[in-house]
C-alpha cells in the first residue's frame, strides 16, 4: 500500500461539480493499493498516519500528530501511486490492484482511519473522475509505502 500525505489547511473533493468530501486543517491522504496488500498493510499505514508528528506544537516544532492537533483526514483512492515509468514515457499501472480488489481495501482502510482518528473520515468517490482542491500547509508532502517503511 502506498500513500501520499499532505498536511493541509483545507481540502475538498468534487465529482461532477458537487463537493463529496471536505476538511479543514488536517491530512489529505491519497491511497493506492497493490493486489497483495492485506490487513497488516492497512493497519500499519492507518496507525502511522494518525501518529505522524507533522503538526506544530506551541513552540512551532513539528511535534504533534493529526490526533493531537484535533485535525481531520480526507482520504482519496488513487491507483496512479503504483505507476511505473521504467520503460518508455507511458506509465504502466500493472502493479495497481484492480477495482474489485482495491475498493474493499480502500473501504477497510477508511474504517481503520476512523477508528484510529476517533472521528469520521470523508472520502472521494471510488473510481470517479475527481477534482481535488487543497491548500498545502507548509508545504508538507510525504510518500509512505507499507512495504518499504523508511
Amino acid at each position: 500500500m502506498r500513500a501520499l500525505v499532505q498536511r493541509v489547511a483545507s481540502a475538498r473533493v468534487e465529482v461532477g461539480g458537487e463537493v463529496v468530501g471536505a476538511i479543514g486543517p488536517g491530512l489529505l491522504v491519497f491511497a493506492g493499493f497493490a493486489d497483495d496488500d492485506g490487513e497488516a498493510d492497512l493497519a500499519w499505514l492507518s496507525a502511522k498516519l494518525c501518529r505522524l508528528r507533522i503538526f506544530d506544537d506551541a513552540a512551532g516544532v513539528m511535534n504533534r500528530s493529526v490526533v493531537d492537533s484535533g485535525g481531520e483526514v480526507l482520504a482519496v483512492s488513487q491507483f496512479t501511486l503504483f505507476a511505473s515509468v521504467k520503460k518508455g514515457n507511458r506509465p504502466s499501472w500493472s502493479r495497481a490492484a484492480r477495482a474489485e480488489v482495491s475498493q474493499p481495501l480502500f473501504d477497510r482502510f477508511v474504517r481503520l482511519l476512523e477508528r484510529d482518528l476517533g472521528r469520521s473520515v470523508p472520502t472521494g468517490v471510488f473510481g470517479a473522475d475527481m477534482q481535488v482542491q487543497l491548500v498545502n500547509d507548509g508545504p508538507i508532502t510525504i510518500a509512505i509505502d507499507s512495504r518499504n517503511p523508511e
